[in-house]
């Protein structure tokens, strides 16, 4: 099994990095206005989207290729 890549409001970082908000189709390819982006250390808890129905994921894992 693979690493976990999107995270929800409550999950701990596992690594610190950016960490960018990701659609409601859970897809890179989805377009959002204006994502929030927030940097994290190892072990901090993600906070609240700014739609319940986006993810956290890591900058480096969101982009299109």
């Amino acid at each position: 099994m693979g690493e976990q890549t999107e995270y929800e409001k409550g999950d701990k970082a596992p690594n610190p990095g950016i960490y960018t908000e990701v659609g409601e189709a859970r897809s890179f390819h989805t377009e959002i206005q204006n994502p929030k982006q927030i940097t994290m250390e190892k072990g901090d808890t993600f906070p609240e989207t700014t739609n319940q129905n986006r993810k956290w994921k890591k900058v480096e894992k969101a982009r299109v290729h």
